[in-house]
């Protein structure tokens, strides 16, 4: 398997699209934004030079790597030759079976369809398909570049031999994948969510204040960033989709996504991509500064 082309050109897809192609696939990024598709080769080429500084990578790895990439706007053109499509785009429902629609459509009958959906079910998604059993949750960790583990999704129709494909594959891009059942977020975020939504039900009861709630987390329990500032990393938004779908996919009220998280994503309050979340980004300053709607 040589040719690999990813949906979605943000955060995850470049990311994703910046691994394989460092290990010698041909990948295709796809995204419906021209402006995206350049901002994502934008990030990649600067990843690439940040590791290139810490001598992680050489000048040849590096210009290897933008060379196995190209980029289109057509995703039936960029999943012509596809053995593998990975879809990267936004934690929405309607959107991902739509791709995929698409996916299944225009991708040769022997491609296998992967979504790097962190929430939503595989066997749904593969619902809408004619190949089910070639439908498989690959869920990357962010930064993709950094991060080892990728949850591998089974769907109710996978197959073992689609699930061994995409073991190996992930092994062969130095990632530690592990193998999940098709369950509303899976393992990863079935933990992570339900955390960080009890340290903003914190906040919004008044227990602690931002800085408190992250340094007792971080201090504390070891963790290298606390949930607040790790809610603003993934972004409010992802952080109450995934919520949402654990809710409804569960009926259990202890996934009820907290006011405050549902109040700041409608104030457009986001976190990183937004420059204020619980915490406040200027470009260039690594000091962690409280929104000013936290402070007394």
């Amino acid at each position: 398997m040589k040719n690999i082309t990813v949906i979605g050109a943000g955060t995850m897809g470049n990311g994703i699209a910046h691994v394989f192609a460092m290990k010698g696939y041909n990948v295709t990024l796809c995204d419906i934004s021209a402006t995206a598709l350049d901002k994502a080769i934008e990030t990649i080429t600067r990843n690439l030079d940040r590791m290139l500084k810490k001598e992680r990578i050489s000048e040849n790895d590096k210009e290897g790597t933008l060379k196995n990439i190209e980029t289109t706007t057509d995703l039936k053109l960029a999943v012509k030759n596809a053995e593998l499509v990975v879809e990267a785009a936004t934690e929405n429902v309607d959107l991902k079976l739509n791709i995929f629609r698409d996916m299944d459509k225009y991708s040769p009958e022997n491609a296998i369809l992967a979504s790097n959906t962190s929430s939503i079910s595989i066997t749904k998604i593969a619902s809408v398909t004619s190949r089910p059993e070639k439908v498989i949750g690959m869920h990357f960790m962010n930064p993709v570049p950094v991060m080892k583990l990728v949850e591998i999704i089974r769907g109710y129709e996978t197959t073992d031999d689609v699930t061994n494909i995409i073991m190996e594959i992930s092994k062969n891009l130095g990632k530690v994948p592990v193998e999940v059942n098709d369950y509303p977020g899976f393992i990863a975020n079935r933990i992570l969510m339900p955390m960080i939504n009890e340290a903003i039900y914190a906040l919004f009861e008044g227990v602690g204040g931002v800085y408190e709630i992250d340094t007792v987390m971080k201090l504390g329990m070891a963790h290298p960033m606390g949930p607040l500032q790790l809610a603003d990393f993934i972004g409010l938004d992802v952080c109450l989709a995934i919520l949402e779908v654990m809710h409804e996919g569960f009926g259990n009220p202890k996934y009820a996504p907290c006011p405050l998280l549902k109040k700041m994503v409608e104030a457009g309050k986001l976190g990183v991509k937004s420059k204020e979340g619980f915490y406040t980004y200027s470009h260039g300053t690594k000091e962690l500064i409280v929104s000013d709607f936290f402070k007394k």
